[in-house]
């Protein structure tokens, strides 16, 4: 009899020679302070908390993710009634290259997009909106508190990072 709840993994997909990765400080295109250090953080903890690659220097590197921010836009994404908006929308465009350094070669280049929303309130976590697209609103959600801006950056930068780390562990 074979037993159905068997253990699968999303990392054989990774070129079998692949067994490490290194994150250089993402290079920053527009005038947003910061971003390069949030967005290469968020990068660092996503492949810590994942385990898909170890993070090594970039000496003894197989492979390497790259990056350039492109784009970082904000305004209206939502009207009330009175035509007045009710939220805000921080978007940021990143374009990433996983490169394989033992081949020499791209293996994943591409944009990528993230963002987050806040109220024209002010107020996070009394705002009645779902600022981080977890399905949760203020009191329930016990990580909507600070300002909204700086909060929509943090979603849309985690945004990016989980989008890389699924399009990694699904291209072979």
């Amino acid at each position: 009899m074979f037993n159905a709840c068997g253990f699968y993994s999303m990392a054989g997909s990774i070129p079998p020679h692949i067994k490490n990765v290194t994150i250089p400080l993402i290079m920053n295109e527009t005038a947003e302070f910061g971003l390069s250090e949030s967005i290469t953080d968020a990068l660092l903890k996503t492949f810590n908390e994942q385990g898909v690659l170890n993070l090594v220097d970039e000496t003894i590197a197989h492979s390497i993710i790259r990056g350039k921010i492109k784009k970082v836009d904000e305004g209206p994404y939502t009207y009330n009634k009175s035509e007045s908006v009710s939220e805000y929308r921080y978007q940021i465009s990143v374009q990433l290259e996983w490169y394989d350094l033992v081949k020499d070669k791209s293996i994943i280049s591409s944009l990528y997009t993230g963002f987050g929303a806040y109220g024209v309130g002010g107020d996070i976590s009394s705002d009645n909106i779902d600022n981080d697209g977890d399905g949760k609103i203020d009191g329930d959600d016990d990580d909507e508190f600070g300002d909204p801006r700086e909060f929509s950056s943090k979603v849309a930068v985690r945004k990016i990072s989980e989008d890389l780390i699924n399009d990694i562990m699904t291209t072979w």
